[in-house]
């Protein structure tokens, strides 16, 4: 990976995914800056290995630009911003208003104020990114969950729109993964069907974003591109 002094900033580290792609950053040698909502093991683990924790509520807009306040206390200037804070809800009739405006303000308000209020950072860092880590539900939309899809998609969007913004400094990029992960309590008849819907019919793991991660870090010649990540379910 190419290598810079500035550290890389992912938000929503302390488990799953995020977990992963940070552990594996410093073990290639990478600073590491990151955001956490609720003190789990994860959040003590990437202490230990020496990464910098930033608590953050991304849930409003004051907790976002705490967040972004606290982060200009810590660094000078950052390698890369990868957004993974991600809140899923359910939308039922009693809650659907303040669950869309959460996984709005998490989805999209946060990764765009910080783009916005942290470019300065970037600038300071030759390369620089920023990556969005989205959904592959947005490329056919979900009738259960459209709070979720529509704020995701509307990270989508973002990347767009910033890549064109900071171009040629900074590169802007997406990864939209589907089905990596199944949960402890994922019975089999779930986890048969989940697996039925891609091609390939497998549980990747986390290390597979980590991998698409790395590309998008080391490719000087990619901005405004959402890198699908769904082991072919588009061609089911």
């Amino acid at each position: 990976m190419t290598s810079s002094a500035a550290p890389i900033l992912i938000t929503g580290a302390g488990q799953r995914v995020g977990l992963h792609c940070a552990q594996r950053l410093l073990e290639d040698g990478h600073r590491v800056v990151f955001s956490y909502r609720t003190e789990r093991p994860g959040v003590q683990i990437l202490r230990d290995l020496g990464a910098t924790a930033v608590f953050a509520d991304f849930s409003s807009e004051a907790g976002i630009f705490a967040f972004i306040s606290e982060l200009k206390t810590r660094v000078d200037s950052l390698r890369a911003i990868v957004h993974n804070a991600s809140e899923w809800l359910a939308e039922t009739p009693d809650t659907d208003a303040a669950a869309f405006t959460r996984m709005f303000n998490v989805h999209m308000l946060a990764p765009y104020l910080i783009n916005l209020h942290c470019a300065d950072l970037l600038e300071r860092s030759s390369p620089a990114d920023i990556v969005h880590i989205s959904d592959d539900v947005t490329r056919r939309g979900s009738s259960k969950h459209i709070g979720y899809c529509a704020s995701k998609a509307g990270l989508d969007s973002l990347t767009l729109s910033f890549a064109a913004k900071y171009a040629p400094g900074i590169k802007v990029n997406a990864i939209a993964p589907a089905l990596l992960l199944f949960n402890p309590d994922d019975d089999a008849a779930y986890r048969a069907k989940a697996l039925a819907k891609s091609a390939l019919g497998i549980e990747p793991g986390s290390e597979v974003i980590y991998h698409s991660l790395r590309y998008l870090l080391d490719n000087p010649y990619v901005t405004g591109t959402t890198l699908t990540v769904n082991g072919g379910r588009h061609i089911k």
